[in-house]
């Protein structure tokens, strides 16, 4: 079926000035903007409990940041910046950063042009001694390439990046990473590493507030996507539907499963990442349905839901991913996704409620929004750009309620 977006329709001014280059110094005193089916208040974030229904379960994507940007220099001089976007060899991101010595990483090249062959590196101190590390690119792309990591230090690539690495805040904030995105452009539940971009609806939390929250009723699970760069690609095609989404990288407990069984009606995405994790179950369980044996095993499509039964949803997808792991002594889901959220017919599964913040215009996560609110994006947005709201990473935040 050929399908037809006009991203043109998604598009609106976004001023520079309107961007958030920086944190506030504290988290939780972002402005907060309400949609509840229609009506738009605002508050402060430190307020959002207000504005949930009672006992409500908020998931987070607990994926944590790394400094996956490497600036090395050829035996010219040439700077050279390698940007670590997923590893290739081992390809399991918990291999991957507990490597010693040696890894293959799928990365963005800077200045490409200055290092056609040979290899690149840097000289750094680890434990009071001198080591290098060195680059090579293995395998060319058009956009990636595989670039094989060698390092003298008796380190993993974890605590390698953490050494050498820089934190990749966006591209949009058109500056260089400081001392304080090194904190700031990290929620406070960030767990395992992999994301080269933070989700951001989550850096408007502190640990203050989440135990208000808990004292409340409220209670928070954990999801695990592992943001990729592919989140800031623009959409070139006037048809959106012909944008080619990105992978990223997904999994989920079963305990979080069974908690999230009890809270069904009223499950609160912390981000539009948190949203693609739990509506991606959604095409892991159908696949269950249809007696598929290995529900886990191949990327969910970026049209795939389209075409599961609009019934098949809430609880039901829940127990079927629940059941599925008790009889198969699975502890946790992993798999991959390439879903678009689209208002083309797009039907939510899991999430009732959303917390996210602004985006960019013509973006695939403002057609996530529109999924949400309908035509009622461009009166959500038109209010923020009027009320002095913050945009994109560092911005403020809004709390999407629509009953369905």
């Amino acid at each position: 079926m050929k399908r037809h977006i006009d991203i043109n329709d998604f598009n609106y001014e976004l001023p520079d000035e309107r961007i958030a280059k920086f944190p506030l110094e504290q988290r939780s005193s972002s402005k907060l903007l309400i949609y509840d089916n229609g009506v738009i208040r605002q508050s402060n974030f430190c307020n959002v409990a207000e504005y949930l229904p009672e006992g409500a379960m908020l998931v987070f994507n607990n994926t944590r940041v790394v400094h996956a940007r490497i600036v090395m220099h050829k035996a010219s001089g040439a700077r050279i910046e390698v940007f670590c976007l997923e590893p290739h060899n081992p390809a399991d991101y918990e291999r991957a950063f507990q490597q010693r010595g040696h890894s293959e990483w799928s990365c963005i090249v800077g200045n490409l042009k200055k290092w056609k062959e040979g290899e690149v590196g840097i000289d750094f101190e680890y434990g009071g001694q001198s080591h290098t590390l060195r680059a090579e690119i293995v395998e060319r792309g058009t956009r990636e390439h595989i670039v094989r990591l060698r390092w003298s230090a008796d380190c993993t690539f974890g605590e390698l990046l953490e050494q050498l690495g820089r934190i990749p805040i966006p591209p949009y904030l058109n500056r260089e990473s400081e001392e304080i995105d090194n904190t700031r452009y990290q929620t406070v539940y960030a767990r395992y590493e992999g994301s080269v971009a933070a989700p951001t609806a989550g850096l408007h939390f502190t640990q203050e507030l989440m135990e208000q929250m808990r004292g409340a009723g409220f209670s928070f699970e954990g999801v695990t996507l592992h943001v990729g760069a592919g989140t800031f690609l623009p959409v070139k095609d006037d048809n959106a539907a012909d944008h080619p989404m990105h992978t990223e990288h997904f999994s989920v407990t079963r305990a979080t499963l069974e908690n999230m069984l009890s809270h069904a009606e009223s499950i609160v995405a912390v981000g539009t990442t948190s949203v693609r994790t739990l509506e991606s179950l959604t095409a892991l369980a159908w696949r269950i349905r249809q007696e598929c044996s290995a529900a886990e095993d191949r990327v969910v499509g970026q049209w795939e839901l389209y075409d599961i039964p609009a019934e098949f949803c809430g609880r039901e997808v829940l127990n079927t991913l629940v059941e599925y792991m008790r009889d198969r002594g699975l502890e946790q889901l992993k798999a991959a996704t390439q879903i678009m959220i689209t208002p083309l017919g797009y039907r939510f599964r899991i999430v009732r409620y959303i917390i996210t913040n602004f985006h960019q215009p013509k973006s695939t996560l403002l057609l996530l929004v529109s999924a949400y609110v309908g035509g009622d994006w461009q009166t959500i947005y038109n209010y923020a750009l009027e009320h002095d709201f913050r945009f994109l990473s560092y911005g403020d935040s809004s709390l999407l309620k629509v009953d369905r």
